[in-house]
């Protein structure tokens, strides 16, 4: 694992190019190497900086521990997390169909394709791309799925594609700009496109601080809130139409945060804390959310 870093000299979000240090986090999943995260003096975005280069990002993914990619059962807090993710893949599937008509689908970094495949035997026409080696080949494997490399994104056809998701993956998208035009180019005019990311403006992101276990640096290289979507997406023509919650997440971030905090897993804290995490949310700081966006 190479040791060179690069540093963000412009904020994506407003190009300031003034900022303060936020955090230090410590990357607990495969280097245990500690992260920066710097704060936009001009708009408040938050971003890893400095960072791994881009060609060396793949290698902070390599864990058993990294259960999108690994799909691993191994220990408690990964069967918790298969069993909520069964449960929520139906309710994915159901929220799309109540708002758009079935077609053709595209899921960035589909990870090993539990959700292109539940899409997939409901009827939609579906493809996926995911950058892991490992984890396009469980996909292919697994359900015999269309999962192409990153680099694929570049030759699907101009508005082809009746919805687009990103479940956890704008967070770990080097080039947000270059992404939101692709992404823009692809999805018809009526689409739907999908983005989920973690909310720093949660109660629990604000509980755990430096622990909080969805800052996961350096994966998580941007680190937003609800007006930061906003702020990316609108002046690139999309709007946030809705904006959803994701329940169980506070339950599983928080779950990781105490073994972080503690050395251990606190059952019975983590469910408490994500509870109240929930209680506090109201419309828009959940622990997780789901952006549902269309072209202007």
């Amino acid at each position: 694992m190479k040791n060179q870093l690069i540093s963000i000299q412009n904020c994506p979000v407003c190009n300031s190019d003034h900022k303060t240090q936020f955090l230090s986090c410590t990357d607990y999943t495969v280097s245990k190497k500690n992260f920066e995260l710097q704060q936009c003096s001009g708009c408040g975005f938050v971003y890893t900086s400095p960072r791994p280069q881009n060609s060396d990002l793949g290698a902070f993914y390599e864990s058993d521990e990294y259960i999108s990619h690994s799909n691993t059962k191994k220990g408690i807090v990964s069967r918790l997390y298969q069993a909520v993710r069964n449960r929520t893949l139906r309710e994915k599937c159901k929220m799309i169909n109540a708002r758009q008509k079935k077609g053709a689908l595209l899921d960035i970094g589909c990870g090993t394709g539990e959700f292109l495949n539940t899409m997939k035997l409901d009827g939609w026409n579906v493809r996926g791309v995911e950058p892991g080696e490992r984890a396009r080949a469980a996909a292919k494997s697994n359900y015999q799925l269309d999962v192409q490399p990153e680099e694929a994104l570049k030759n699907i056809a101009p508005a082809s594609m009746d919805v687009i998701s990103m479940w956890h993956v704008l967070e770990h998208v080097p080039d947000l700009h270059g992404r939101i035009e692709e992404l823009k180019s692809i999805l018809k005019q009526d689409g739907l496109l999908i983005v989920a990311v973690p909310n720093r403006n949660s109660h629990d992101a604000q509980h755990y601080g430096k622990h909080w276990a969805a800052y996961d640096a350096p994966r998580h290289l941007w680190h937003f809130r609800p007006d930061d979507i906003r702020s990316l997406f609108g002046p690139r023509g999309f709007e946030v139409k809705e904006i959803l919650p994701m329940k169980f997440d506070s339950y599983y971030v928080s779950m990781l945060s105490e073994k972080y905090l503690t050395g251990s897993v606190n059952y019975f804290g983590a469910f408490r804390r994500g509870w109240i995490s929930n209680s506090r949310a109201g419309k828009e700081a959940w622990s997780s959310q789901i952006y549902l966006l269309r072209k202007k």
